[in-house]
C-alpha cells in the first residue's frame, strides 16, 4: 500500500513572460502552479489584485482552468491603458503561497 500524499506548498510550474501585444488583439498571461491541496491562483498588476470575469461578468479578463490568464483583447485608449504593466500570478493553499516571476504586458505603439 502507497504512504499517504503529503500536503505540499504550492510552486510555480510555469511563469509569465513578458509580452507586446498589439490594442485590440487577445492575449494570454501563462501561469501554471501545484501543490496539494491545489492551489488557487490569482494576478496581481502593478501590486493590485487583477479582477477577472468571476467577481466582474462584464470584465475582458478570464482566468483559465488552469492559472494563466486571457485577455479577451486589449483595452488600450487615449484616456488609460488599463491593461499595460507588471503581472505576477500567486498560487495559495493552507501551507503557504508561490510568486511568479514579473510579466510586463506591453501594448504595441500607434
Amino acid at each position: 500500500s502507497h504512504p499517504p500524499l503529503e500536503d505540499m506548498a504550492p510552486r510555480i510550474l510555469q511563469h509569465p513572460t513578458d509580452l507586446l501585444v498589439s490594442k485590440g488583439e487577445p492575449a494570454t498571461l501563462s501561469c501554471k502552479a501545484d501543490g496539494r491541496p491545489p492551489p488557487a491562483v490569482e494576478w496581481y498588476k502593478d501590486g493590485e489584485r487583477v479582477e477577472t470575469d468571476r467577481e466582474d461578468p462584464r470584465s475582458h479578463r478570464t482566468l483559465l482552468p488552469g492559472g494563466s490568464l486571457f485577455f479577451l483583447r486589449i483595452l488600450h485608449g487615449r484616456r488609460g491603458k488599463p491593461d499595460e504593466g507588471v503581472y505576477v500570478c500567486v498560487a495559495r493553499n493552507y501551507l503557504g503561497e508561490a510568486t511568479s516571476r514579473n510579466a510586463s504586458l506591453e501594448v504595441a505603439g500607434e
